[in-house]
């Protein structure tokens, strides 16, 4: 992988939102404008270097803005396809995607993407 480059990091909005019955679905653009600001306070723990946030949203939280430290995304269709996407465009960058999502883990995967649960991001 690209050493010279951020950590690209893919977060999955709607199922890290939707991993803490709190409430989202009645918001599901708030929820994910709240996670955004909370990873542009907190970004990921754990990890030190460099990272390049991308959250990516769709249906009702499509159109959420981006903010210093997180590119949002709105998917035009599938998030989990988009988010495939974005790894597949990421070259030999070193990417990880955060998701509990089975199938989109799997496909991640295969491009080379490290995938780790909505636990690392969420408080």
């Amino acid at each position: 992988m690209d050493d010279d480059s951020p950590l690209l990091v893919i977060v999955d909005a709607a199922n890290v939102v939707g991993s803490v019955p709190d409430g989202w679905w009645r918001d599901r653009r708030g929820a994910a404008e709240r996670l955004r600001d909370r990873l542009a306070v907190d970004g990921v723990p754990g990890h030190t270097g460099p990272v390049e946030l991308v959250l990516v949203v769709e249906g009702a939280a499509r159109g959420v803005e981006s903010v210093p430290g997180v590119r949002v995304e709105s998917a035009p269709g599938s998030g989990d396809d988009h988010m495939v996407e974005l790894v597949a465009g990421a070259g030999e960058r070193s990417v990880l995607v955060v998701t509990a999502d089975r199938e989109l883990r799997g496909r991640v995967r295969e491009l080379g993407a490290d995938v780790l649960g909505p636990r690392a991001v969420r408080p």
